[in-house]
């Protein structure tokens, strides 16, 4: 129940966000479609793993558990900082109107005071003191315009005093916005350190197996191989035509998706990415691994727990879940079957669906799926091969 009005609460608050640019998510038909064939896989890997069982394993749902609530603590701060982008503009749109109302009232003012010294305009009168004709219709008409000056001048104070009450409204429900937010996020939180003590009890008892596991002959080999089906079910996945048959045929997610990724492909950065998160590199491509009976098919980048890990380039998730050996695993989609991969992450940011772009934030590292130490494992894979991905940063 409680995470159930958490997420009533999250949905409203979401209303009140300013959608972050270069992170907009892609039609909404082919975003259901995409999800609807990750799940798809995700469903069928997790059937498979089940059924093989093993000491990792039983790190899934503490794991994952920690990645949802790092994720919804991170979209709860997005949310704040569109609130509270909200308020700013809110007062300075307020502070316009009310000078512009002080404006309005000193024009009536003197508007008041020089019609008080004049008198009110009196045609009779006019006539009967014998002034020229042309002298009375001036001054007639000079009555009229300060007379109209006054009507328009009520109408604007009127319509001022309207457009700040309703700024104060709409503050007021941004503020209320706000709170609710910040004790979202106090509870969230709350369930991220309950759900970090409960993994660390976990890891704790299975350790020993944890540490078989790491020395058993072949299983990094099998680890890879369950990583490389993946990739390439995804790019099947993705390159299958849609079901619905209202969609022209032969026309693939993932070709919707490269029309509206970065105005460079990424065949061109060769030479030019940024590494995704700062630290020392302990694994490099091609090189032994320590566990012994295979070679590093990416980076090993040794980095503290809960370092931002960035997206290298422009793309779009296609996977983001919790995947044995490489613990929460998250692929971005480059296009033109170019993908770079994420893993050993303690939170997952994003899901399945949404465009980021190059350096936005994507995950957090961590030593999640039995890692050893804390990191991030980075590939960059063409056509769902691994290649060296130091031949693609900048020097």
């Amino acid at each position: 129940m409680a995470r159930a009005r958490l997420a009533a609460a999250f949905a409203l608050l979401l209303a009140f966000a300013v959608p972050t640019t270069g992170q907009g998510r892609a039609n909404e038909a082919d975003l259901r479609e995409l999800r609807g064939r990750i799940e798809k896989l995700q469903k069928e890997l997790a059937d498979a793993e089940g059924a093989r069982g093993g000491a990792l394993d039983e790190l899934r749902a503490s794991e994952k558990a920690v990645s949802e609530a790092k994720r919804a603590l991170f979209e709860l701060a997005g949310a704040e900082r569109g609130i509270q982008s909200d308020l700013e503009k809110l007062a300075a749109r307020s502070r316009d109107a009310r000078a512009a109302i002080a404006t309005q009232e000193a024009a009536a003012e003197r508007l008041l005071r020089l019609q008080y010294f004049q008198g009110a305009p009196d045609r009779l009168r006019l006539l009967l003191e014998g002034r020229d004709a042309a002298e009375v219709a001036r001054q007639l008409q000079y009555y009229g315009y300060i007379q109209r000056a006054r009507a328009e001048l009520i109408v604007q104070l009127r319509q001022g005093a309207a457009e700040v009450e309703s700024l104060e409204r709409e503050a007021r429900t941004r503020r209320e916005a706000l709170t609710e937010n910040q004790a979202a996020q106090e509870r969230e939180a709350k369930r991220l350190d309950r759900e970090r003590a409960e993994r660390a009890v976990v890891v704790q008892r299975l350790a020993g197996d944890i540490e078989r596991s790491k020395r058993e002959i072949g299983k990094l080999k099998r680890d890879e191989a369950r990583l490389a089906k993946l990739v390439e079910e995804i790019a099947r996945r993705l390159a299958k035509p849609p079901a619905d048959a209202t969609k022209p045929k032969g026309r693939a997610i993932d070709e919707v998706a490269d029309a509206s990724l970065a105005l460079k492909p990424f065949a061109t950065l060769k030479g030019r990415l940024k590494l995704p998160v700062r630290g020392e590199l302990t694994g490099r491509y091609g090189s032994p691994r320590e566990e012994g009976g295979a070679t590093w098919k990416g980076l090993f980048i040794k980095a503290s727990a809960g370092e931002t890990v960035r997206a290298v380039a422009d793309g779009q998730v296609v996977y983001a879940d919790w995947l044995r050996g490489f613990g929460n695993l998250l692929i971005l989609d480059h296009g033109k079957a170019y993908m770079s991969l994420y893993a050993y992450n303690e939170g997952l940011l994003r899901q399945v669906g949404d465009r980021v772009r190059s350096g936005d934030a994507i995950a957090q590292v961590g030593d999640s799926g039995g890692a050893g130490e804390s990191g991030l494992y980075f590939e960059l894979r063409q056509d769902g091969k691994p290649f060296d991905p130091m031949r693609w940063v900048a020097p």
